[in-house]
């Protein structure tokens, strides 16, 4: 379905802390263009991976990840 999209913050995070697409790939064990596909939104994560994400960026799942499109920064929480 169209609407199965997987909303996420995984550039956002990237960028606060200067990790690159490869830096992050190489410490999840995946291919550095998956990086940039899960970005785009082109590409769901794995339940597991996705929980590697979030623990990688030490924050929650929720923090990452949204069936929903995340506010656009100063639109509120």
């Amino acid at each position: 379905m169209a609407d199965d999209v997987v909303h996420n913050r995984i550039a956002m995070l990237r960028a606060e802390r200067g990790i690159s697409r490869r830096q992050l790939a190489d410490a999840l064990g995946v291919h550095y263009q998956t990086v940039g596909y899960l970005e785009r939104g082109e590409y769901s994560p794995s339940l597991y991976l996705a929980l590697k994400i979030a623990e990688y960026f030490e924050v929650a799942v929720e923090v990452v990840f949204s069936t929903k499109p995340f506010p656009r920064l100063g639109e509120g929480t």
